[in-house]
C-alpha cells in the first residue's frame, strides 16, 4: 500500500494548482486523486474560458474572492505566454436594459475600482456608446470592462499538471473512494476497485462531490447541495462575429446563484449564447436527466432531509426553476432571452448545442444559498466546498492562500525555495 504525506482529492484547476504550489515548495510525497482518467474533466474544463475582471463581486463580502480574481489574471497570463494557450482579450460589456440595472452597473462599477481595477479599464457608457462598439447590441447602458480574457482553462490546469508532476507530484487517476479510515496514525483511502492508499493530510476540493466527502469526516452535516447543469448554444460561422466583445446582462436574480444569459466568445473562435439552470441529479449529468439510479435516490433522500426542502417551499425558487426548466427544452426560449439585448438573433443561427456544464451551489440549513465557499478542518484533513465561479479564474491565488492557512496551521512547515519560477507565492500572500 503506497503512502503518501499529503493526498489532494479533485483534480480539477483548485486542486491541481494545490499540487503545483506543495510539490514546488516542499519535498514531500503527494498525489492527486480523481475518479476520472485526466484532469479538468469537469468543472475545469466545462466552463466558458473567460478570465473575469472582479468588477462584479462585492469587494467587502467577497473580498478574498475578488482579490484571487485580480491578482490571478496576470498568473493566468504569464503560464498561457510560456506554454502558448490562447489568450484573448476579448473584453465584456456588461448591459443593463432599464434604469433599475443601470444602478447596479454603477454599483459594480465601484466595486470594480475598489478590487483593483483601473479607471480606464473598466467605462461606463450610455446606449450609443455601446453601439459605437457594438453596434448589433441594444440596452440602456453597458459597463465595459476591457481587460477580460478568453482561455482555455483545461489546457491551462494540463500545463500546471505537468510541472507539478517535474515536481515529484503522483497524479492517481481512474479512482472511486469508497471510504475512508480516519485515526491518529493519519487516513486510509479506500477505492471501490478494493484497493487502497494512506496518507498523513487529506485536502478535499472534489467540487461537485466535495460535500459528500466532508460529510465523512462528519463536517458540514446539516448542509446539502444541489446540482444545476448550464446548457449552452453555438452560433453558426455565418454569425459568429454579429457580436465581438462578451455580452452579460444584469442577473434578475441576484439571490440565486443562477447565471443570465450571455452572448461569450470562445478561445476557439467560436461564439455561444447561455446558460440556463436545469436541475440534475448528479454533479455528472451533462445530458439527459438522470444517468445513476442510486445516486438519483441519494440525492432525493438528501433533498428531503437537509436544508434544500426549505429551499423547495419558496415559491420565487419554484417560479425560477420552471423558467429554467423550459428554457432547456427549446432552444427557441434561450434565444428570446439574449433577444434582449442582441435583437438580430435568430433561432435558427444556433445548430448545435455546446459544452454543458454543472453548478453545484451548497444550501445551508436554514435553507438558503450559501453565497461563498466553505473552509472547515476536519481530523487531519482540510475540506473546500461551494468554490464556485469565479472559480478557475482566481484559483492560482486561491491555491496560495489556502497552502498559506496550512502553513499557519502547523500542516507544512519549513518550506525550501522554489524549486520552479512561474508565480511567486510570497508576492501573491503579501497582496492578498
Amino acid at each position: 500500500m503506497k503512502n503518501f504525506d499529503i493526498a489532494i482529492i479533485g483534480g480539477g484547476v483548485l486542486g491541481t494548482s494545490i499540487s503545483y504550489w506543495i510539490s514546488n515548495m516542499y519535498d514531500l510525497n503527494v498525489c492527486v486523486i480523481d475518479k476520472e482518467s485526466d484532469v479538468a474533466k469537469h468543472t475545469s474544463g466545462r466552463n466558458t474560458g473567460v478570465v473575469h475582471t472582479p468588477f462584479y463581486l462585492d469587494p467587502v463580502k467577497k473580498k478574498i474572492f475578488a482579490k484571487s480574481a485580480y491578482l490571478s489574471n496576470e498568473l493566468w497570463k504569464k503560464l498561457a505566454n510560456k506554454t502558448h494557450t490562447p489568450w484573448n482579450e476579448v473584453g465584456t460589456i456588461e448591459v443593463a436594459l432599464d434604469e433599475k440595472q443601470h444602478k447596479t452597473l454603477e454599483k459594480y462599477q465601484k466595486w470594480g475600482i475598489e478590487n483593483g481595477v483601473s479607471e480606464n479599464n473598466l467605462v461606463l457608457l450610455d446606449f450609443n456608446e455601446v453601439k459605437k462598439i457594438e453596434k448589433n447590441v441594444r440596452c440602456y447602458s453597458g459597463l465595459f470592462c476591457k481587460s477580460d480574457i478568453s482561455t482555455d482553462y483545461s489546457r491551462l490546469t494540463h500545463e500546471i499538471k505537468k510541472i507539478s508532476i517535474q515536481n515529484s507530484t503522483e497524479f492517481i487517476f481512474e479512482k472511486n473512494i469508497q471510504s475512508f479510515d480516519n485515526n491518529d496514525n493519519g487516513i486510509q483511502i479506500n477505492f471501490k476497485d478494493n484497493s487502497s492508499i494512506k496518507c498523513n493530510y487529506l485536502i478535499n476540493c472534489s467540487g461537485g462531490n466535495s460535500l459528500d466527502i466532508a460529510k465523512q469526516f462528519e463536517l458540514l452535516e446539516l448542509y446539502s447541495d444541489l446540482h444545476f447543469r448550464g446548457e449552452y448554444w453555438v452560433a453558426d460561422s455565418d454569425y459568429a462575429n454579429l457580436v465581438n466583445t462578451n455580452i452579460y446582462s444584469v442577473a434578475r436574480h441576484p439571490e440565486f446563484p443562477f447565471l443570465d444569459p450571455h452572448w461569450i466568445k470562445r478561445a476557439n473562435g467560436t461564439s455561444e449564447i447561455g446558460p440556463n439552470a436545469v436541475p440534475v441529479p448528479t454533479p455528472e449529468t451533462y445530458d439527459g436527466f438522470v444517468t445513476d439510479i442510486p445516486s438519483t435516490i441519494s440525492k432525493l433522500g438528501d433533498i428531503l432531509t437537509g436544508g434544500a426542502k426549505k429551499l423547495f417551499f419558496n415559491p420565487e425558487f419554484l417560479s425560477l426553476i420552471t423558467h429554467e426548466f423550459r428554457s432547456s427544452l427549446s432552444k427557441d426560449a434561450m434565444v428570446e432571452r439574449v433577444m434582449n439585448f442582441i435583437p438580430k438573433l435568430q433561432s435558427n443561427y444556433f445548430t448545435k448545442k455546446g459544452t454543458s456544464g454543472i453548478r453545484t451551489p451548497v444550501i445551508s440549513p436554514d435553507g438558503n444559498f450559501v453565497p461563498d465557499v466553505i473552509e472547515r478542518e476536519g481530523h487531519n484533513s482540510f475540506h473546500i466546498v461551494n468554490y464556485n465561479s469565479p472559480g478557475a479564474t482566481g484559483a492560482p491565488a486561491f491555491s496560495a492562500l489556502v497552502i498559506k492557512k496550512l502553513q499557519n496551521k502547523g500542516v507544512l512547515k519549513n518550506p525550501i525555495s522554489q524549486k520552479n519560477t512561474l508565480w511567486n507565492f510570497d508576492s501573491i500572500i503579501e497582496q492578498i
